[in-house]
Formats: C-alpha cells, structure tokens, sequence
C-alpha cells in the first residue's frame, strides 16, 4: 500500500514538474530525452548501425572569465537574484564554479560536480582541477536562469601567483564546450592583465564567434571620459594582439543597477540577458535541427546495412555455386580414375554379377574416354600423369574452399529490429521534433502563420 502511495506521489510530482517547465525547457528535455531513453534512444539506436551521437545539452554554457574582481560573481548573483556566488574572495581559495537551477539549494564539489556534467569528465585529466571544482544549485526561475549554466573561472592575474593547477589550459578546454564566453574587463582593476589577454587570444584563434566583452563595473570607472580612456586602452591593447585586431569592435559597459546609487553611465547589461536569450533560442533551432538530420543518418545507414545484408546474401548464393563446381569437378578427376582403375582390371563376369549387364555395359561405355585418354600416355609417364592429376584435383578443391569464403548476414532477427529502427525514427521521432518545433515557433508566430 505504502509503495503505491510513494509510486503516486512519485507521479504527481513528476507530472508537476512537467507542467512548472517552460517551452523551452521541456522542449529541450525532450529532445534530451529522445537521444538517452534507455531502450530507443537515440544513441543506442546510433551505436547499432555504426554512428556515434552526442545527446543534446538541456541547458547552455555560459562561463566567465576575467581579473581578480572584475564582477564574475556579482553578475552571476544579479542574474538569478539570488546569493549564491561569494564575492571578493580571495584568490588563492577560487576554483571554478558552475552555476545551475535545480529543484533544491545545494552544494556539490569534486567528482560530484563531474557526475552532474558527465561532458566535463575529460577535465580531470588536467591535474589537481577536480579538487578545485563546485557546484552551486540554486532552485532561482529568474530570467532563464533554468536554461543556463555559469561557469565562473578563478580570478587571473600575473605576476608570480601559482594556481594549483594549468589554468590556462582549463579554461582553453572548457571554452571548447562553451556556448558563450564572456569577458569581463575591470576598469579599476587589472583590466590589461597579460594572462586574460592570451586567454582571449587563444579562446579567439579557435571560438570568435562565442566570445563577448564587456567593461564591468562601468559605474566605478568615474566619468564619462575616464570610462571612455579605459575603454579605449583596452581595445588598442586587444587589437595588437593576431586576429583581434577587427573593426567595430563592441565592448558594452555594464555595471549591478542600484537604486540607492545615482549613476549616469550607461547601463547595457540588459543586453547581456538578450545575448543568452538569443543563444538559448538558437541552441533550440539547432537541436532541433540536428534531431532531424540524425533521423536521416541513422535511417539511411539501416538502409545500407540493409543493402549490404542483400549484397552479401546474393554473393553467398554465387559464392556456394562456385564451390559446387570446383568441388565436383575436384572429386570427379580421382573418381574417375578409381573406377576407370576397378573396370579395366575387373572380369566381365565380376561387373555383371555386381550391376548387371546392362550395368556393365554402361560403365565400359561411359569410361571408354577415359581408357582411351589413359592408353594414349606412354606407360613410363603414368606415374607423372596421375600426379599432375592429383595436383589438378587439390587445386580444385582447394579453389572450392576458397570461394565458399561467406560474407557475414544478418539474422531475420536483426533485420526486423534494423527496419523498426528505421521506422522509428522516421515517424515517431520525425513527428515529435515536429511537434516541438511547432510548440517554439508559437510563443512568437500567429497561429494562422504556422
């Protein structure tokens, strides 16, 4: 009784859940869930025909890079309303934090964090990182906090700190598996810190398009000329650096509103917010997208695996054919001989009493050839003679085996489970992504424009 009660209770917050999530929450989820569904998922579809797939993230990645106090933290804190990131600590104690809404306020740190995001793993092979890696779960709605993921990195500074373990390499990795990366610049701080600019200078060479500056702290960087001489230092020294030196480059100034404070600095975070509601919305296209196209891949490799099971079947059949042949024909050389052998020696008498006359009669006829053939090699080359065809005969055989070499097929079995495979993705699978594209573009299309 108790069991059921739990297996209800069970369902209904699951079911509640459910309906809490926004559209493109539950949208992404579901694709998530299409790829990793134990028994037809996606992936364990994929690994049958051969194809190797990544389950889509449920959430983007949005990490943070900058100085010691460049306002990593603070903006995470303002981003979710919630204070969940210490700020100002010390920079010796800072590892790399990820940021994330779950159902219930907790702290996770090491391989815990690592379980939590398994396409992190890789990280532990940079040494000492895992010790210095958290999580923070925060149960915040604000913004779309539930579709993003912070990463806030250690503060970076030159000079003859010792980080307990390759930072710069560490943030190299994760920027690879990145939807956003942004760089904070602080104007009273060390804005023109060397080790961010490699970073940046790396993060560029390979990911351009996801990198995004902004100067933070804009309220603290005293007036509009002082904001505008720091901004300025910090362009010309990122447009010395290989590939950064583009035109129109954007550095929106940002800084935590404060009411209580009276600012005229222009304030464009909330701009920030529209970047990752941008890149969330495109995340969203692209899963979608990519859903589809790894139906198409999965359904055409069932269709030549299956086309190749056809192929190898028709092969075997020509394959078995040949062997016959060769082995008839390798069988019938010594045959021949042995009952050419048997009749030339043998009385009239003893051939009728063993088949007949008529028997008798046949076989003389029928290997009459044969004797004559025989009779025409000279005496001292019958030796030779019956050895060549010995050796004739093993070729033969020999050839048979050979070409009765069979090409692996598969079983009725798995060519029904191949073809429901096929069939499941390209209606199951190819309606739901249907239904879920036609579910995101309504939160901004008419319904008569679908």
């Amino acid at each position: 009784m108790s069991g059921r009660v739990k297996s209800r209770q069970g369902g209904s917050s699951a079911a509640l859940e459910q309906a809490t999530l926004s559209i493109n929450e539950r949208i992404l989820k579901e694709c998530h869930t299409l790829y990793t569904d134990s028994d037809k998922g996606l992936v364990r579809v994929a690994e049958e025909v051969g194809l190797n797939l990544l389950a889509p993230r449920k959430k983007i990645t949005v990490i943070l890079i900058g100085n010691h106090s460049a306002g990593k933290s603070s903006f995470i804190n303002w981003y979710i309303e919630e204070h969940v990131q210490r700020t100002g600590v010390a920079i010796e104690t800072q590892g790399f934090t990820f940021v994330t809404s779950g159902r219930k306020r907790e702290s996770l740190t090491g391989n815990a964090t690592l379980h939590l995001y398994p396409h992190f793993k890789p990280l532990q092979e940079i040494p000492g990182v895992v010790d210095y890696l958290n999580t923070e779960i925060s149960t915040s709605k604000q913004k779309k906090f539930s579709l993003v993921t912070f990463v806030d990195t250690p503060g970076l500074v030159d000079g003859d700190m010792k980080y307990p373990f390759d930072v710069n390499e560490s943030i190299e990795w994760l920027g690879e598996l990145a939807d956003l990366i942004f760089v904070f610049f602080d104007p009273i701080g060390q804005a023109l810190c060397k080790r961010t600019l490699n970073l940046v200078e790396q993060l560029n060479i390979r990911h351009p398009e996801r990198l995004r500056f902004y100067l933070s702290k804009a309220d603290e960087a005293g007036t509009e000329s002082d904001r505008q001489r720091v901004m300025m230092q910090i362009v010309q020294e990122l447009c010395k650096r290989p590939g950064l030196n583009k035109t129109g480059f954007d550095m929106p100034t940002i800084y935590i509103p404060n009411p209580n404070k009276l600012v005229r600095c222009v304030n464009q975070i909330e701009d920030v917010c529209k970047d990752i509601e941008k890149t969330i919305n495109q995340t969203i296209q692209n899963t979608l997208n990519t859903l589809e196209k790894d139906c198409e891949k999965i359904a055409q490799l069932v269709d030549k695996q299956i086309e190749d099971d056809n192929n190898a079947k028709s092969y075997n059949l020509r394959a078995s054919g040949k062997g016959i042949m060769f082995t008839l024909l390798g069988l019938t050389i010594p045959f021949m001989l042995i009952i050419n052998f048997a009749v030339s020696n043998a009385s009239r008498e003893l051939l009728a009493s063993l088949v007949g006359d008529n028997g008798a009669d046949m076989l003389r006829l029928y290997l009459s050839p044969v004797r004559q053939f025989w009779d025409l090699i000279p005496e001292e080359s019958h030796l030779t003679t019956l050895l060549v065809l010995i050796g004739v005969s093993l070729v033969l055989l020999g050839l048979a085996r050979w070409s009765t070499r069979l090409k692996p097929t598969l079983s009725r079995g798995q060519k029904r489970r191949l073809a429901d495979h096929r069939e499941f993705v390209q209606t199951t699978v190819k309606t739901k992504k249907k239904t879920l594209y036609q579910d995101y573009l309504q939160q901004s299309v008419a319904e008569h424009d679908l």
